[in-house]
């Protein structure tokens, strides 16, 4: 087999001799009675060659002679090549890709960006939802994940797999030690909780200096938080018709806790105002006990806690939600970050679609997701005692020959390289992560993309956002937000939910 193309690095092509065209995968242009360009002369299949494009997070990313990526095209049968794109430009890059037509077999796109979507609804890429289940592990991909990465309802690219529960509320656990109090399970409790970090001294300094919660100007908490006490998730469905959130009575019961906790002062005054950067500060400088964010958040934090406080055996706990009316709940993500979308005009027949696919099924196993986060066993890595031991002791080029092939492996349906010793915190978010997954309430328009959001969309989020914030603080009451709905209304949210409803009705079709 000649030698195959080189790896293309950040859009830049590197020069190649017109015959290794003939290499690519795409057999489209033989017939059934020819003999492929994929063929070899004693009419064998030759290897398939794969093209993907997708991010790449260090200016140097894997070569063509990677040991990594030489093993994963062994354990997949496939001649990979590369066309690495640094994070930071890579938007731009996959604009001017699209818009030239030389599209590789595999294109990693970041989000559902415009110009993705006007190729999809013009038929550029292959509609996977019909073939996924002929696939041993993407057959498994998780429905809500699936729907929040579909457009117009359809699946257009196999996800990125991210954790679907990854949201959750991160705690003082010594505090609720020498405060007497249990983890929270209840709205009631949480509520207790944070008067008890406010008004109990819980740091046990004998200073009036703390309080329950933090939260800044990011609306995350908030929107966390909503979903306890039954609100939908941005959408809901009401005698056959979705509605948003904040039209809703679980809505404006969320609304009223939120006020009381700023009516006593359990969370900081300055919440519509700080700065999301630093929104950890006061967890960290033991001002404040509570944080409603990402899990992760209270890893770092108990990990940060026992290096600079060296006595805190237990500083940290986490937990996924807390039950409320309608019992537990929880706001998911989106549960991915990115798509491996196919185009037609590389990969133009189904039967090289399938075969694209197998790829991309195949990066799923074990060994695959070992050689893209873990690298090659003896080179990169040994496991010694059943414990991962690191080989490359910082040695960049080293770490370079796999760190950015985890970029087009999808990980579904789940993750299966090989994790470092966990901390009790870390294996207990570990579990909180699968357990979430069973009470996400999914948002029933994120496949949904709609004209009216996209031109008035920031102008509508500020209506509700800014009358939220009024409300909490006792600028508006109860009358003053029905006020701010009807603005929101008239702005362009009453054809935003037509709209909306008539995109629902066709996917439900």
């Amino acid at each position: 087999m000649k030698k195959r193309m080189k790896k293309r690095l950040f859009g830049k092509k590197v020069a190649v001799p017109a015959l290794s065209a003939m290499l690519l995968f795409s057999l489209a242009a033989c017939s059934d009675s020819e003999k492929s360009s994929g063929d070899s002369k004693d009419g064998k299949s030759s290897t398939p060659e794969i093209r993907i494009m997708t991010t790449a997070y260090t200016p140097d990313p894997p070569a063509d002679d990677s040991p990594a990526l030489k093993e994963l095209e062994k354990f997949t049968n496939t001649n990979i090549t590369m066309n690495w794109v640094l994070n930071s430009s890579y938007t731009d890059k996959l604009n001017i890709t699209l818009a030239s037509g030389d599209l590789p077999e595999i294109m990693m796109i970041p989000s559902k960006i415009p110009s993705f979507v006007s190729a999809v609804r013009d038929g550029a890429f292959w509609e996977l939802g019909p073939y996924l289940k002929d696939y041993p592990n993407l057959s498994k991909a998780n429905e809500i994940t699936l729907q929040n990465s579909a457009i117009d309802g359809k699946i257009y690219g196999i996800y990125r797999s991210r954790p679907l529960g990854r949201l959750g509320v991160t705690i003082r656990a010594d505090w609720l030690k020498n405060l007497g109090l249990e983890t929270p399970k209840t709205i009631d409790e949480f509520y207790n909780v944070l008067k008890g970090f406010t008004e109990n001294d819980p740091d046990g300094n004998g200073k009036d200096d703390t309080y329950g919660m933090v939260v800044s100007k990011y609306t995350g908490p908030f929107d966390i938080m909503q979903i306890w006490f039954g609100a939908p998730n941005k959408w809901g469905e009401k005698g056959g018709k979705l509605e948003p959130d904040f039209m809703t009575d679980e809505y404006m019961d969320a609304l009223k806790f939120f006020k009381k906790l700023y009516d006593e002062k359990l969370i900081n005054e300055d919440f519509a105002v700080m700065d999301p950067q630093k929104w950890g500060d006061p967890l960290m400088n033991s001002q404040a006990g509570v944080i409603v964010d990402v899990l992760d958040r209270g890893r770092r934090a108990d990990e940060d806690f026992k290096k600079s406080n060296p006595e805190l055996t237990e500083p940290i706990d986490i937990f996924g939600a807390v039950e409320g009316p309608e019992g537990l709940r929880s706001l998911p993500t989106s549960g991915y970050s990115g798509l491996l979308a196919i185009p037609k005009s590389s990969v133009k027949t189904e039967k090289e679609l399938k075969q694209v696919l197998a790829f991309i099924d195949k990066l799923n196993e074990e060994e695959a997701q070992k050689l893209a986060y873990n690298g090659v066993e003896g080179r990169h890595y040994e496991m010694k005692d059943g414990k991962l031991n690191l080989l490359t002791n910082n040695d960049q080029a080293l770490i370079n020959e796999f760190t950015d092939i985890n970029q087009f492996v999808p990980g579904i349906p789940e993750s299966r390289f090989i994790q470092p010793e966990l901390t009790a915190v870390r294996e207990k978010e570990a579990q909180i992560l699968l357990d979430n997954e069973k009470i996400v309430v999914p948002n029933p328009a994120e496949s949904l993309l709609s004209e009216v959001y996209a031109q008035k969309g920031q102008q509508l989020d500020n209506i509700i956002n800014d009358a939220r914030i009024k409300f909490i603080v006792g600028q508006i009451d109860e009358a003053g937000f029905k006020d701010a709905i009807n603005l929101w209304r008239s702005t362009g949210g009453d054809d935003y939910i037509k709209e909306i409803n008539d995109l629902y009705k066709k996917i439900k079709k």
